[in-house]
């Protein structure tokens, strides 16, 4: 089976054009076979980038994990254009039209080829943002979350949107245990909005 979070290069291409608007811009993202949600931006995302914007707490230096084809990012790219912007994805086909979304939105990122955070060595970053592959299943999702922590500058912050069905309280609970604590931003459509911080130690006790 052909999944949008293995290289499918072999598929026959059928790129198109959609169009996203979001906070005064319209975006314009190249789309294939192969890749998530090609034909639209998925809701999930719309959900997380609102959360993102309400809570206005984004830091310096930012990674898109599982970027696709690279809306996340690019649209925070535009909205905060004085953070570095990392976006990392395993997906070749998607990779490259995220790179090319980058150029085609006028935004400036780093895309990097990565299996989880296999890319992204030596990188620390203020803030790591996910809508993870829930078809890649339980344990590469919650290495996602798990190997954040060591991503993450301290005060450091993970954003994950999940539906609840797929999963959303088991993973708030899981990444609990990891950082210490991590809340609900938001219920929206049928996902949940997860947000946790690295804390200093310090401040933990």
């Amino acid at each position: 089976m052909n999944h949008y979070f293995t290289d499918n290069r072999h598929l026959a291409q059928n790129r198109k054009e959609i169009t996203f608007r979001f906070s005064c811009f319209t975006y314009h993202f190249i789309t294939d076979n192969g890749v998530f949600c090609k034909d639209y931006v998925d809701m999930g995302s719309q959900v997380l980038l609102e959360a993102i914007e309400k809570k206005n707490e984004l830091g310096e230096k930012a990674l898109d994990l599982g970027c696709g084809y690279g809306v996340i990012g690019i649209v925070l790219a535009k909205l905060h254009p004085s953070m570095k912007w990392m976006l990392a994805e395993i997906n070749p086909r998607s990779l490259e039209l995220a790179k090319e979304n980058a150029l085609r939105n006028e935004v400036q990122v780093e895309c990097v080829y990565s299996d989880v955070y296999s890319g992204v060595k030596g990188n620390t970053f203020t803030d790591i943002i996910t809508n993870p592959p829930i078809r890649a299943g339980k344990e590469v999702i919650y290495r996602m979350f798990d190997e954040a922590y060591d991503h993450l500058e301290t005060n450091g912050r993970l954003w994950v949107v999940i539906r609840k069905q797929q999963g959303a309280p088991s993973a708030k609970k899981h990444i609990e245990d990891t950082f210490g604590n991590c809340e609900i931003l938001e219920r929206s459509k049928g996902y949940y909005i997860l947000f946790a911080k690295k804390l200093d130690k310090l401040t933990v006790d």
